[in-house]
C-alpha cells in the first residue's frame, strides 16, 4: 500500500469518529455563568429565609407555652401567618432554583441524545467500511497485493477500522449511561419542584384559615372575655366530636377517631411516617372494600371461597400455594376460624386474600410479622386488630420511602403499597390510588388532626 493510500484511510477513520464542536460555544458559556450566578444568589436568599423561619418557629413554640388567653391566641395566629408568608417565599425561591436546574439537565439530555445519534451514524459508516474490507478476503488481498508491505498495509487498515468500531460502540454505551444518570437526576429535581408547589398549596390553605381565625379573635374586644370563653368552648366541642367520630376499618369494627389517631401517633413514633398518611391508607382500603366486598376461604386446596354477605361461590379467593399455608398458620395461632375470618375478595384478575385493615396478604404479613410484634410489644400480632394493623401499615410505608414526608415520596409509597410499583410505572395504572390516598391524608390532617392541636 502506498503512503498516500494509508493517509487517505487514516483521514477517513478520523472523519467518521470526529464529533462536531458545539455551536455558539462562547454564548453557551456566558449563559451558563449567568445561570450559576443566579443559583448562588437564590441559595444565599434561601439561607436568610431559613434563618427567619427558624426564628418564627422558636417564637411560636415559646408563645404556645403561655397560659391560654385571648392575646396569646392572637399572638400565635400572627406568628403563624408571618411564618406562612416566609414559607411561601422560600418555596417560590426553591421552585425558581429548581426550574433553572431542570432546564439545564433537560438541555444536557438533549445534547447527549444528539451525541448518541451522531455516534450511531458514525458507527453505521464504520460497519459499512468493515463489510467492504471483509469482502476482500485474505486470499484476495494476497493475490491483489503487489508487495508484502502493501498486504500488511491493507491488514493494518482493516484492524484500524475494527478498533474504531469497538471505540464507537464503547462511546455509545458510555453516553447512554451518562444520559440515564441525567434522567434520574432530572426526575429528582422534577419531584422536588412538585413537592415545593404542593407545600405552597398547603401553606396557603393554612394561612387562609389562620387569617379567618385572626379576624374572629380581633373582633373580640378585651372586655368581652365571655365571647372568648364561648369560642374556646366551641373548639373543645368540635374536638370532642372529631375524637368520638367512628373511623372505618376494613374487615373489622370501626373505632373512635381519637383511638385511631392514638395508634397512628404511636406507629409514627416508631417509623417516621405521618399519622395522617397512615390513616389515609386505611381509609382508602376501607373504600375499596366497599367496592369489592369481603370473602371467606372455603377450600384450602384450590383457594376458592364464598362472599361474606351473599354466600355466593367465588373462585381465586386466596392463592393456595403462596398464601393459604401462612393464613392457616396465622389464624390457628390467633385462635380464629380459618374458614370464617374475612379476607378480601379477588378483583376481576388475580387473587384476593388480603387481611384486615392494612390488607396484607398472608405471605407478606409473615415477612413483617416480627417487626410488627416488636413495635406493638406482642408475641403474635393480629392482622384484624386495629393497633397491629396500623403499625403494619406504618412499617411497610416506611420501607417504601414514606418517612421522607414529601408529597412525591408519600404518593409513590402509596402506589407501591397498592401494587408494588411506582406511580409512574406504565405497566400499571395505579396513580388513582396514590392521588386518592394523598387527598385523604390532606383531609385527615387539615380537618381532623389540626383542629385537635392545642385543645
Amino acid at each position: 500500500m502506498t503512503h498516500f493510500k494509508k493517509i487517505i484511510i487514516a483521514f477517513f477513520i478520523a472523519l467518521l469518529l470526529a464529533v462536531p464542536l458545539p455551536r455558539f460555544v462562547f454564548a453557551q458559556n456566558n449563559e451558563l455563568q449567568v445561570v450559576e450566578a443566579r443559583k448562588a444568589q437564590l441559595e444565599a436568599e434561601l439561607a436568610v429565609l431559613e434563618k427567619e423561619i427558624a426564628e418564627k418557629e422558636a417564637l411560636l413554640n415559646s408563645q404556645k407555652t403561655k397560659s391560654a388567653s385571648l392575646q396569646r391566641d392572637i399572638d400565635i395566629i400572627k406568628t403563624k401567618i408571618g411564618k406562612a408568608k416566609l414559607d411561601i417565599k422560600s418555596q417560590n425561591l426553591i421552585i425558581e432554583k429548581l426550574t433553572g436546574e431542570i432546564n439545564k439537565r433537560t438541555s444536557t439530555i438533549q445534547n447527549l441524545s444528539e451525541k448518541i445519534i451522531r455516534e450511531k451514524q458514525s458507527l453505521a459508516q464504520l460497519i459499512r467500511k468493515t463489510n467492504e474490507l471483509e469482502k476482500n478476503n485474505l486470499v484476495h488481498l494476497i493475490l491483489a497485493s503487489q508487495t508484502l508491505s502493501e498486504l500488511y498495509g491493507d491488514i493494518d487498515s482493516f484492524s484500524s477500522i475494527k478498533e474504531a468500531v469497538k471505540d464507537s460502540v464503547d462511546e455509545i454505551k458510555n453516553v447512554k449511561k451518562e444520559t440515564e444518570g441525567e434522567k434520574e437526576e432530572l426526575k429528582k429535581k422534577q419531584d422536588e419542584e412538585v413537592n415545593a408547589k404542593k407545600k405552597i398549596e398547603q401553606v396557603q390553605r393554612e394561612m387562609e384559615k389562620n387569617e379567618k381565625e385572626q379576624k374572629t379573635l380581633l373582633s373580640i374586644s378585651k372586655d368581652k372575655e365571655k365571647e372568648y370563653e364561648a369560642l374556646k368552648a366551641e373548639r373543645e366541642r368540635r374536638a370532642a366530636e372529631i375524637r368520638s367520630a367512628l373511623f372505618a376499618l376494613r374487615d373489622t369494627s370501626a373505632i373512635p377517631f381519637g383511638q385511631a389517631l392514638e395508634f397512628a401517633n404511636f406507629a409514627s413514633s416508631k417509623t417516621g411516617v405521618r399519622p395522617a398518611l397512615i390513616l389515609a391508607i386505611l381509609t382508602q382500603e376501607s373504600r375499596l372494600g366497599e367496592n369489592i366486598g369481603s370473602c371467606f376461604l372455603k377450600d384450602s386446596s384450590t383457594g376458592d371461597g364464598i362472599g361474606k354477605n351473599t354466600g355466593t361461590a367465588i373462585s381465586r379467593v386466596m392463592n393456595p400455594s403462596r398464601d393459604v399455608p401462612p393464613f392457616l398458620e396465622i389464624t390457628k395461632k390467633l385462635g380464629l376460624d380459618s374458614f370464617g375470618t374475612p379476607v378480601s375478595c379477588p378483583w376481576t384478575v388475580g387473587w384476593g386474600g388480603a387481611m384486615g385493615p392494612s390488607q396484607f396478604i398472608a405471605s407478606t404479613w409473615k415477612l413483617f410479622e416480627s417487626k410488627i410484634a416488636n413495635a406493638v410489644g406482642v408475641s403474635t400480632p393480629n392482622p384484624w386488630e386495629p393497633k397491629d394493623a396500623i403499625a403494619a401499615t406504618a412499617i411497610y410505608m416506611k420501607d417504601l420511602g414514606a418517612a421522607a414526608q414529601t408529597f412525591t415520596a408519600e404518593r409513590d409509597a402509596a402506589c407501591r403499597y397498592y401494587s408494588g410499583r411506582s406511580c409512574s410505572d406504565p405497566a400499571v395504572k395505579n396513580l388513582f390510588y396514590g392521588n386518592a390516598v394523598m387527598e385523604h391524608a390532606r383531609n385527615i390532617q387539615e380537618n381532623m388532626i389540626d383542629p385537635l392541636q392545642g385543645v
